[in-house]
């Protein structure tokens, strides 16, 4: 390793032979980078965010009541050649277990496992609900010919 003198530095970074007129144009780009970083922080995500989901189609192989949850439910997901997981579900209010095996579902596969009262839960299938839907929930699944195992992108 060499040492770095402070004149190799200056010769890098040689703002003295930069014409004056760019400065107020860098300046304009840090600001817009800026308006970038800002729309980023306000609850948006950038596409690279995105792309660290890992979203599976999973065939519910079984599911279960959990003794003593008023809310959830213990799905087994077969997630083709990805194996099966546990995934314990707040949907017990919208389905009975009997409804739900064999179905298709979206499940986010590469969620950490979560330890809860009841066992670990290895990943979250996806669902929609809201006031506007009069409180429902409703499983968020793949279209016709979807199997066990592909991603969703």
């Amino acid at each position: 390793m060499n040492r770095v003198e402070e004149k190799q530095l200056d010769a890098l970074f040689d703002i003295e032979s930069v014409p004056q007129a760019a400065a107020p144009q860098r300046h304009a780009e840090k600001q817009q980078h800026q308006t970038k970083e800002h729309a980023v922080s306000d609850g948006t995500i950038s596409i690279d965010d995105f792309n660290k989901l890992d979203l599976r189609v999973a065939k519910i192989a079984r599911a279960e009541h959990v003794e003593g949850a008023d809310k959830l439910l213990k799905l087994t997901l077969d997630l083709g050649a990805g194996g099966t997981r546990t995934v314990f579900a707040g949907i017990k209010s919208a389905y009975a277990p009997e409804q739900l095996e064999g179905q298709l579902a979206v499940v986010v596969a590469n969620l950490a496992p979560r330890k809860m009262k009841f066992g670990v839960s290895e990943g979250m299938v996806l669902a929609a609900s809201g006031e506007d839907a009069g409180g429902g929930i409703y499983l968020v699944g793949p279209g016709a010919g979807a199997q066990p195992g592909m991603r969703v992108k």
